[in-house]
């Protein structure tokens, strides 16, 4: 938990405060004390953990806002040498199986494509040749099984948004020789704004009125589904951890044996920050721990500092190296105490529109609840993530080819930072996406490209430099085949001339 500096209040008001924080707390233990009791849940072992752990998220959350703590940013100071390993100073692997005999790879994937107008788990957008995300992870690890003779485990993570359709999918896998396991992460209920009671009155009950409560979950879910006594008892003590929408994130045995050498507990890459990248979290030094640092957590006055990349100029991928002892000792004793991020939003319920709070949690908060942690400095390369329309447009481009399931960029922009893509609204969604842009231009030496309003493009497009299409209020933009633009502004209402 970052360390907070608290707002002055008087005595009276603390007073007041701590009354309430009670009252609110000890109402929603009731509830949820009902909630178990008249719940028909498969595992209720199970679930009335899960409660447990809803109900102390959620006082700690009351308590961080009574209390209205805010960042001391005073103490915050970007990575040093110390905190951090550049990947080009790490050994090369010599001995490959010998570290990939002690490792599990697991992908994290409880998000949907919603962003994206995809009604389904993001493991399972495709990307070429009817290969998804899903599909490509698991090209990684029989790679590495064939190529090195060993026999890495393969899990997923799951919510309860994506679990069905994920286990769906895998059944074309069955007969392969491959160690693939899912569980499924908690599922917490959502609170009413206007009550501040939970919106599920039975378990089980429609799957709107809960809540997956984010990847910072997965050391609590490692650890009683089972699955880390099954690794650790197979000699898999170290597990590499990453979001299944990031198509670069691999098992790489230079940063494995490094961990593994060193006797790192949480290892976290980080990657030099973009443009693309103000919203994303960043790894910080504060009072002598490395601590995950969330746009939301920093002070208004200091937000351009944080977003900029004049001072803080690293980025977290979510690639995350972890010691398995380590997380069942952090767990099994009750230490993680993990940044809570609130999110307000609207629900569609018995045909009414319900306000709702939910609560989670990152699996980066967790680094400063380690002994032994450190920063990795990696590549762009390794973090490919693909959260909107604009990013499914650069990796289904001649930008980024697959390699045994992974990408890679084209050799000659190793080292250069990827194309900036803004697209308007009528981008958004995968489908009109590519209904307006059927054929992936060339963007191999695209820098930027802003396309807004009603454009289209005909095949086989070059787009080099920068680029700026716009079309007109309430016309069409034809962008026609065999066109090449390079820095230029593009507008109107017309088909511009073929090249």
């Amino acid at each position: 938990m970052l360390h907070r500096r608290v707002h002055f209040k008087s005595q009276s008001t603390l007073d007041f405060d701590s009354i309430a924080v009670s009252i609110s707390a000890s109402t929603m233990k009731n509830e949820l004390d009902k909630l178990v009791h008249n719940s028909k849940v498969t595992d209720r072992r199970i679930f009335k953990l899960q409660m447990e752990n809803f109900f102390a998220l959620y006082r700690r959350y009351l308590l961080h806002t009574v209390k209205g703590y805010e960042c001391d940013w005073d103490s915050i100071r970007p990575l040093g040498p110390q905190d951090v390993t550049d990947y080009m100073s790490l050994l090369p692997c010599e001995q490959g199986s010998k570290y990939l005999d002690r490792v599990a790879v697991l992908k994290l994937n409880g998000g949907m494509g919603n962003n994206m107008g995809i009604n389904k788990p993001k493991a399972l957008i495709e990307l070429h040749d009817s290969q998804t995300f899903l599909d490509l992870s698991i090209q990684q690890i029989e790679y590495l099984n064939k190529r090195y003779e060993v026999a890495v485990p393969f899990l997923l993570m799951n919510s309860c948004d994506t679990n069905d359709e994920t286990c769906k999918s895998l059944r074309k896998y069955t007969g392969y020789n491959l160690d693939i396991s899912t569980f499924e992460q908690s599922r917490y209920p959502r609170v009413s704004v206007g009550s501040q009671l939970p919106v599920p009155k039975i378990a089980p009950s429609p799957i709107e009125e809960w809540y997956p409560p984010g990847h910072g979950d997965v050391f609590e879910a490692l650890v009683h589904s089972g699955i880390i006594d099954r690794l650790l008892a197979q000699g898999k003590d170290y597990l590499f951890v990453s979001n299944i929408d990031n198509l670069g994130a691999s098992v790489d045995l230079r940063l494995l044996s490094h961990v593994i050498e060193n006797e790192i507990e949480y290892a976290m890459e980080v990657t030099d920050k973009t443009k693309a990248d103000v919203k994303v979290g960043i790894l910080v030094n504060q009072d002598g721990i490395l601590r995950l640092l969330e746009r939301n957590q920093v002070p208004e006055k200091h937000q351009e500092e944080f977003t900029s990349d004049r001072v803080f100029k690293s980025i977290n991928t979510n690639n995350v190296w972890l010691y398995l002892p380590a997380v069942k000792r952090v767990v099994e004793n009750r230490e993680l105490n993990l940044d809570i991020m609130p999110n307000i939003k609207t629900i569609n319920r018995n045909d009414e529109s319900t306000r709702v709070i939910e609560f989670t949690t990152s699996i980066g908060s967790a680094i400063s609840q380690f002994k032994k942690t450190e920063g990795i400095k990696v590549n762009r390369q390794r973090f490919i993530s693909v959260k909107k329309s604009a990013d499914l447009l650069l990796v289904r481009g001649d930008l980024y080819s697959i390699d045994h399931g992974s990408l890679k960029i084209d050799e000659s922009k190793v080292g250069f930072s990827p194309p900036v893509v803004n697209l308007t609204n009528e981008f958004t969604d995968e489908a009109e996406l590519f209904r307006r842009i059927p054929h992936m231009p060339s963007i191999k030496d695209l820098t930027s490209l802003s396309i807004s309003g009603n454009v289209y493009f005909g095949k086989n497009v070059v787009l080099k430099g920068n680029i700026v299409i716009v079309a007109s209020p309430n016309a069409t933009l034809h962008i026609p085949p065999n066109a090449v633009l390079e820095n230029c502004v593009v507008s109107g209402n017309c088909k511009i001339m073929d090249h």
